[in-house]
């Protein structure tokens, strides 16, 4: 038995069956490439999930990591530290808000931005205790707590795991007339990606936000934007939603503001919807940890001074060119924004996990979403130069090559 089945058979064996990862054990990484534990060589184009903007193990990141670990790693919010200030402040400058409210996953992130719109909308709005809705897009993946898988379409996520929380109502996604017409006396917030990555990398129509800003506006809706996958330059602006020149009334964040190293989630507001937040109403033990800030504050100067979000929009309007122009049977669409990308398989040749295992063998990590997509996010720090190279394999395996289809 090879290393990697044994590692892989006592994962197995000990953990609850919840994910169905490709059959590679990794041990080591460092900037786009990872290797396995028997020293193949990998270039990660899945960037856990786009929580590795800044690459494996940054040395800024790291280095900050080990220094704030000899000092201090947690004291609750029982007490001040003396790191969460700064990194709020950092964080906060950078989107544009007044105010953060720190967490640690992204799930944790939307529930904080939940409970906040509803305690405005009571507090503020003067909707009827009890009453607020929210309304969210078909196709959504906002996370897997209970609240949040309750107003998920995926019948999986949702199988077994009611009853569900009420008061969400669900649009088609990049439909502004359904927004229009969804909205209520009791309608406290929308809640949208602005592109659906779980969903299958998907981008909406051109000027979708920014007309469902204008919407939110006009009707006293909170504009509510999950930028835990987009944000933090995946898409080639720093939060996706500049494309559109859009200001959402509340920001959610997470993934790449860790780093890669820890998890560090936030959402961000201005005062005059933060401030229904009372001592008591909402809190985290690691939330605000000193070692999470001094990480989410090394992985934000990264992102800045290594201007990221730039390279990901310039690599990544090449690299989808260069994708459209493979010939393939079995490729319908290339789709996406910055380095966040989708080619969708043709049902006809099965799903996308096959393609995904034969990209694993020619040396490329990436991952299917939604059967027919596989998904290209590699660290911002990727250089055109190992774009190239992945083209190589990426042609092949698309053509076919090495890609065990399903019999007809």
């Amino acid at each position: 038995m090879s290393r990697t089945e044994e590692l892989i058979r006592e994962a197995e064996t000990a953990s609850a069956r919840n994910y169905g990862p490709l059959p590679v054990v990794i041990e080591r990484g460092e900037g786009c490439w990872v290797w396995d534990v028997e020293g193949r060589k990998y270039l990660d184009m899945l960037s856990a999930y786009s929580a590795l903007n800044q690459g494996h193990r940054h040395p800024k990141i790291i280095a900050a990591l080990h220094e704030q670990a000899d000092r201090l790693t947690l004291t609750s919010r029982a007490f001040h530290n003396d790191q969460m200030g700064g990194f709020l402040r950092d964080l906060c400058r950078l989107a544009g808000y007044e105010k953060a409210l720190p967490m640690n996953t992204g799930a944790e992130a939307v529930e904080t931005a939940i409970k906040l719109v509803r305690k405005w909308a009571y507090k503020k709005r003067g909707i009827a205790d009890g009453k607020a809705e929210i309304i969210a897009c078909e196709n959504n993946f906002h996370g897997r707590t209970t609240t949040i898988v309750g107003f998920s379409t995926e019948p999986q996520y949702r199988d077994g795991f009611g009853p569900f929380t009420p008061g969400f109502k669900l649009i088609p996604y990049g439909d502004v007339q359904a927004l229009e017409k969804a909205i209520t006396l009791n309608t406290a917030g929308f809640l949208v990606e602005p592109i659906q990555g779980e969903g299958g990398v998907i981008v909406p129509p051109d000027g979708y936000l920014r007309e469902c800003a204008e919407i939110s506006r006009r009707r006293g809706v909170l504009l509510m934007a999950d930028e835990i996958q987009t944000g933090l330059g995946r898409t080639g602006k720093m939060f996706a939603c500049e494309w559109e020149g859009v200001r959402p009334d509340v920001v959610i964040v997470g993934k790449a503001l860790g780093g890669g190293v820890i998890p560090v989630s936030a959402v961000l507001a201005d005062d005059a919807i933060m401030d229904v937040f009372n001592p008591g109403d909402h809190g985290s033990t690691f939330g605000g940890n000193p070692l999470a800030c001094a990480v989410g504050r090394a992985a934000l100067r990264v992102l800045v001074e290594e201007n990221l979000p730039a390279r990901a929009a310039e690599l990544g309007a090449w690299f989808m060119e260069q994708l459209r122009k493979i010939q393939s049977p079995h490729m319908r669409e290339v789709r996406g924004r910055g380095l966040f990308v989708g080619v969708v398989i043709r049902e006809s040749s099965g799903t996308a996990r096959p393609f995904c295992e034969a990209l694993m063998r020619q040396g490329i990590l990436a991952k299917e979403t939604h059967k027919q997509v596989i998904r290209f996010a590699p660290p911002l720090v990727i250089r055109k130069d190992e774009l190239k190279w992945a083209l190589g394999p990426i042609s092949e395996v698309l053509a076919g090559k090495g890609v065990e289809l399903a019999a007809a």
